[in-house]
């Protein structure tokens, strides 16, 4: 369940409906200037990095239920603004396999009660609007219908106490900002969606009435998170997803009623945002939790994705340079200062260090780049990624070391349209790579599905390359428009010495699986889950070893060529509190002909308290 959050109270006086088309004022200005194919290739990167994550039988993105409707909602909006339709599958793909009954702990700590409902109103609206995302895409009435179920159960959680709202769970303990800005746009969107509808609408207003008038938005035009029990603000934090709700639902509420004065309450809760004091910290978009000695847990790392759909939303809408200008300034600083070479987009938007990175972080910054993309979206756009993105070398002594990086190239175009692609590649001084330039034909498809090809990069690096990170990169251009720079971070380590939980961790995590981290030094496995680092000692070395901090209830297995395990340690006692972390060192030594894999995952898997690693020390002689 996403965690409690307020909404705003917003003065609106008057409240008749006017049919007027949106006149801009005078602070209104052309949008800002966008190169439309990099926007679009950016996205493109991305939303690919985060499909990555969905897992097709249970049909999410692992271990988190609310989160996978925004992420598959993220995704929808991604397809909308760019054209590309090759996830509908996906979405129909959650759609069939999970709108059934399941147990708690299954998809979702609560037990689903079929339709995307359970005990969380919100996270059921959470899943109404990715089913009106869905519609948006396919025109299938069975999202629309799915949507209309979803709100008139939430609909059973509206009452007279507090003078209205609808409740944050099933106990009926909470009136928040979530919750009841999700009503106003839910119900809004189903208005301007249903031919003829008057009752829906109806709910819409009332909704917006009532959380004007809640308290919840305070005297800076903020967003506090929910009332008390004597039915006041109750001051709480001011999360991005609630200001980005509140602006979302007067923008739909604005396209079903034309009413200005909607209009005028959105723009002052957009400009709080991002005035002094407001969300904002030296121009970046800023959670309250990722601000510098805090930590977000898995609800927080997606809150700044919902504000900027809703502000790409403000943005269309009102053409204001000011809200142009802010969604540049976002989607710049999430692809240069927020990204790694495996394009995953991290929690700290500005780069701040530590950074976290998974598929949550990755759907919330996609929101940026996405909202960068021009609402009419280029044909045209080019492409490139790596792979390996993040290889490691353990070297051998007084020799070179050869690796394989494939740049992979998308480009869309008009149907039909063959277009040369030429790529050239880059490495460190003293290193070769080859080709060094080469050119490939692509015939395009237009945007709906891009066409792709790669090209193989043999890279050598010389012996006695310092330990660190060292950059080869490919450059692809077709003609004068469409550029793209990609690259391969290499690692070259004589040890594995990391923190689990942090970008350190990445080049050695082999396989994540269903792993999950919730910070530094956080990484475990629950239930049929588990998580495989891979360490590619050199052929000269004599012996290794791997040392695990680890606790809970874990097995280990070590693997010569990450498929045939076996199983050097297990927990045999439910530890559930820590009790037995310790380091555990085991000899890898047997597997140096190859490389060696380990594996962590869940002695009593239907427990939920699998193997947890803190800190991981591989070395070779």
């Amino acid at each position: 369940m996403s965690r409690p959050v307020h909404i705003l109270k917003v003065l609106m006086a008057g409240a008749g409906l006017l049919a007027a088309a949106l006149v801009p004022t005078p602070a209104a200005a052309a949008p800002a200037p966008t190169d439309g194919p990099a926007a679009v290739a950016r996205a493109r990167v991305a939303a690919d990095e985060l499909m990555s994550s969905y897992e097709p039988n249970k049909a999410w993105f692992p271990s988190s239920w609310w989160n996978s409707a925004v992420a598959l909602q993220t995704i929808g909006d991604y397809m909308q603004r760019t054209g590309d339709r090759r996830y509908l599958a996906q979405l129909d793909n959650t759609f069939e396999k999970d709108k059934g009954a399941f147990p708690a702990g299954y998809l979702s700590g609560d037990e689903l009660w079929g339709n995307f409902t359970s005990r969380a109103i919100d996270d059921s609206e959470w899943w109404g609007l990715t089913w009106i995302q869905a519609y948006d895409l396919t025109k299938n009435r069975k999202y629309l219908d799915m949507a209309v179920t979803i709100a008139r159960f939430v609909e059973d959680y509206w009452d007279d106490t507090c003078g209205g709202g609808v409740w944050w769970n099933a106990e009926r303990t909470y009136k928040n900002a979530v919750t009841n800005g999700l009503w106003i746009r839910l119900t809004a969107e189903l208005h301007n969606r249903l031919p003829g509808d008057t009752y829906w609408l109806g709910r819409a207003q009332q909704g917006w009435n009532w959380l004007n008038g809640s308290g919840m938005l305070n005297s800076a035009g903020l967003v506090n998170d929910g009332l008390n029990d004597n039915c006041e603000s109750n001051g709480d934090t001011v999360w991005t997803y609630n200001q980005g709700l509140a602006i979302g639902a007067g923008l739909e509420l604005w396209r079903a009623t034309r009413n200005p004065q909607l209009l005028t309450t959105v723009r002052r809760l957009a400009d709080a945002a991002i005035a002094p004091g407001g969300l904002v910290t030296d121009g970046v978009l800023t959670e309250y939790c990722d601000a510098p000695g805090r930590t977000c847990d898995d609800n927080g790392k997606q809150f700044k994705g919902i504000f900027m759909r809703y502000w790409m939303d403000l943005a269309d809408t009102t053409h204001d340079r000011r809200y142009t200008d802010f969604v540049a300034r976002q989607a710049a600083t999430v692809w240069d200062n927020d990204r790694d070479a495996a394009d995953r987009l991290g929690l700290h938007w500005s780069g701040a260090t530590p950074n976290v990175f998974d598929w949550r972080t990755q759907a919330s910054a996609l929101s940026a780049l996405i909202a960068a993309v021009p609402a009419t979206p280029p044909v045209r756009s080019l492409s490139a990624t790596t792979d390996p993105a993040l290889p490691v070398v353990m070297p051998a002594t007084g020799s070179a070391t050869q690796v394989k990086v494939t740049v992979n190239l998308q480009a869309t175009g008009p149907v039909g349209d063959s277009i040369d692609v030429t790529v050239r590649a880059a490495a460190p001084s003293g290193w070769t790579v080859t080709p060094t330039r080469t050119t490939v034909k692509l015939r395009t498809r237009g945007n709906a599905v891009p066409v792709q090809t790669s090209v193989d990069l043999a890279v050598t690096i010389p012996a006695g390359t310092p330990d660190g990170l060292h950059s080869v990169t490919a450059t692809a251009t077709s003609g004068s428009q469409l550029s793209f720079t990609t690259r391969s971070d290499v690692l070259i380590a004589h040890k594995a010495d990391f923190d689990t939980g942090t970008a350190a961790e990445t080049p050695w995590l082999f396989d994540a699986d269903g792993s999950q981290s919730n910070g530094v030094q956080n990484r475990f496995a629950d239930g049929h889950s588990y998580f495989v680092y891979r360490f590619p000692f050199p052929s000269d070395a004599t012996s290794a070893s791997v040392a695990l901090t680890i606790d809970n209830e874990f097995v280990i297995q070590v693997s010569g060529d990450g498929q045939n395990w076996t199983t050097v340690a297990t927990e045999t006692n439910q530890v559930h509190d820590g009790e037995n972390k310790a380091v555990r060192t085991f000899d890898l030594t047997p597997y140096l002909a190859t490389a060696a894999y380990v594996r962590i995952s869940d002695s009593f898997p239907d427990t939920g308290w699998g193997g947890r690693v803190y800190h991981v020390t591989a070395t070779y002689n």
